[in-house]
């Protein structure tokens, strides 16, 4: 039987949309970034990318604080974190994270009315942790954000919770069919970009450290583990990277030698640190406050929310597009705005010459800024380390015997750690600064002597 001209000219209609229901609609872009032909090229569709334009607008920045003034600690209770800040800068920072992150609930969705200082609400405790956790960003993952680093709004963009976070899937339950068990894989997977790959990319690789490799290094079967699985579930991962950063597999990769390193973008680079940060968070961060969450915040098998890469990327391949929000908000870094002055004018004790073996640098009152003049103090201490390469550099922090004892010890313990992060940044591995438990100036009960704001530094 003849088929008439109308149905084959639906037949054909419908085998050209069934073939084109994968393509992009024109228009699209191409930005070319390989020699012609080798498919090193990024695609951007111009609807998608104007519909995520407004999720990627830099709020408005609020005014600087005015300099000066008495440090946040010394004027409000239970300040544990932001203890470095003065007042005003303090209460800057305030406005903007209840913007950035509860916009409805105004500053009462962390803080009791009646007793800001209280820790009764259990999302004042999660904010303590995430100010923490964002100062590590800023200061130990330039690897990956470099000098645009984060803040909050970088994941919260004006939710209570992240728009894109993930928790563990409940264990699936063995079938005693033919089929056998899925395996954790053949459904249309979200995750892994609506393929039929591993449903769950993000446990063996954002929260454990298991292998992210697609080529075996062995032939099988020698313990081998690098198979096809083992590559699905790394096609689930990099899919998902795409997905979130909203490019294509040649944004990290040669198209010529998708494994190699020497030929692959600077990007493949930074997406290691990246993979690396975001297991750091999740495991030294987010994992070890799930007990503070209510039922309703954690996951089917009861763990907390976690971060991947679509959490601050949210489609872009540089959250906010590459604007940086730190600059006008370096407090977030652990540093001080350029026009600040020191938040008490306290005259700082005479520094003891410093030698190769020990040196000490001093602080202003509520403040672990390591000044310019001060880290000068580290000089002849980093000469030491580097010529005897086997040494090690003991770190003590000490504090007032005067005050609110858990705050002084978590002041004393940022001055170390600021005093570590320049060795780590002049070329001290990190495995070579020893941080010791902060102490007490116990001569000091006023809480004015400079002595209780320093930190020593012995080579040993």
């Amino acid at each position: 039987m003849r088929m008439n001209i109308t149905s084959l000219s639906r037949w054909l209609v419908l085998s050209a949309a069934a073939l084109l229901i994968g393509c992009e609609r024109p228009p699209i872009d191409a930005v070319q970034s390989g020699f012609r032909g080798t498919g090193m090229d990024q695609i951007y569709n111009p609807r998608i990318v104007s519909a995520q334009a407004p999720v990627n607008q830099v709020p408005v920045v609020l005014a600087a604080a005015t300099p000066g003034g008495p440090a946040a600690a010394q004027v409000y209770q239970n300040v544990q974190v932001l203890n470095d800040l003065s007042v005003g800068e303090f209460t800057r920072l305030m406005l903007a994270m209840t913007a950035w992150v509860s916009p409805e609930q105004g500053c009462t969705y962390c803080h009791n009315a009646q007793n800001f200082a209280s820790d009764d609400i259990y999302t004042k405790v999660v904010a303590r942790k995430m100010l923490q956790m964002t100062r590590k960003i800023n200061t130990d993952y330039k690897s990956h954000v470099a000098e645009t680093g984060v803040t909050c709004y970088t994941c919260h963009r004006g939710n209570n919770i992240p728009a894109n976070v993930w928790f563990k899937a409940e264990p699936e339950a063995r079938s005693a069919g033919m089929i056998g068990d899925r395996a954790g894989q053949n459904t249309v997977s979200v995750a892994a970009g609506l393929a039929s790959l591993p449903e769950d990319p993000f446990t063996p690789y954002l929260l454990e450290a298991k292998d992210i490799r697609v080529n075996g290094v062995t032939a099988l079967p020698t313990g081998n583990r690098h198979s096809t699985k083992q590559a699905e579930w790394t096609y689930s991962l990099m899919s998902h990277m795409s997905t979130s950063l909203g490019v294509n597999c040649t944004y990290c990769h040669n198209s010529r030698s998708f494994s190699s390193w020497d030929e692959s973008p600077p990007q493949r680079v930074t997406a290691w640190y990246g993979i690396r940060m975001v297991r750091d968070l999740n495991t030294q961060y987010m994992e070890p406050i799930a007990s503070v969450f209510p039922a309703n915040r954690l996951g089917p098998t009861g763990d907390v929310a976690k971060a991947n890469c679509a959490t601050c990327h949210q489609g872009a391949f540089k959250p906010l597009y590459g604007a940086s929000m730190l600059k006008d908000h370096p407090e977030l870094a652990g540093q001080r705005a350029a026009s600040a002055a020191p938040a008490a004018d306290v005259p700082v004790a005479d520094t003891p010459p410093a030698t190769a073996d020990s040196a000490t640098v001093f602080f202003a009152i509520g403040s672990s800024v390591l000044t310019d003049e001060s880290a000068k103090k580290l000089d002849a201490v980093l000469q030491g380390l580097s010529t005897n390469t086997s040494a090690k550099a003991m770190v003590s922090g000490f504090h007032s015997a005067a005050g609110n004892l858990k705050q002084n010890q978590e002041l004393a313990k940022q001055r170390a750690f600021a005093v570590r992060d320049l060795l780590k940044a002049r070329g001290i591995d990190s495995e070579r600064v020893v941080l010791e438990k902060p102490q007490s100036a116990e001569a000091n009960v006023s809480g004015e002597d400079p002595q209780s704001r320093r930190v020593d530094v012995a080579v040993k």
